[in-house]
C-alpha cells in the first residue's frame, strides 16, 4: 500500500508539516530526544491574577491563596523525590509570579529535608536555583 492510498500515512505526513510551523516543536526532535527546557518554554508562566482565580482564594476568600498552594505543591513534588524536573521548575516560576520570594521558596524546600530526605531536597533546591538564576539574568 503506497502513501497516497494509506490514510494514516497521509495524516502523519500532514501533521509533520503542520508541526514544522511551530518553532517550539523542536523540543520533540526524535534524533536528539525531548528537551525539557524547550518543553517548559511552551507553557508560559500564568499571571498572578489568573492563578488566584483558578486555584487561589478568589472564589473562597477564606481559603489558601495561590502562593501558598504553589509552595505546598513544591513541597509535594520534593516529597516525591524531586524527580519531576520540569514540574519543579514550572512551580517555582509560578510561585514567584504569585508573590513567593526566593527566601520563601528556599525555606519550603529546606524544610523538606526532614520529610523527603536531604538528596530530594538538594535536587529540588538545585532546580529552583536554576529558575532563580535564569530570572535574575533576564532582569
Amino acid at each position: 500500500m503506497s502513501d497516497e492510498t494509506n490514510p494514516f500515512a497521509a495524516m502523519m505526513a500532514q501533521m509533520q508539516e503542520m508541526a514544522k510551523a511551530f518553532p517550539q516543536m523542536g523540543a520533540f526532535d526524535p534524533s536528539k530526544g525531548i528537551d525539557p527546557k524547550a518543553m517548559e518554554a511552551m507553557w508560559p508562566t500564568m499571571p498572578k491574577e489568573v492563578m488566584e482565580t483558578w486555584f487561589g482564594n478568589a472564589l473562597n476568600e477564606n481559603g489558601l491563596d495561590a502562593k501558598t498552594r504553589l509552595l505546598i505543591t513544591l513541597a509535594g513534588l520534593t516529597m516525591q523525590g524531586a524527580q519531576a524536573d520540569s514540574a519543579i521548575r514550572q512551580t517555582v516560576r509560578h510561585a514567584r509570579e504569585a508573590g513567593a520570594t526566593d527566601q520563601q521558596i528556599s525555606e519550603t524546600l529546606g524544610m523538606m529535608a526532614v520529610f523527603a530526605g536531604v538528596p530530594a531536597m538538594t535536587r529540588a533546591m538545585e532546580l529552583a536555583q536554576e529558575v532563580m538564576t535564569d530570572s535574575e539574568d533576564k532582569t
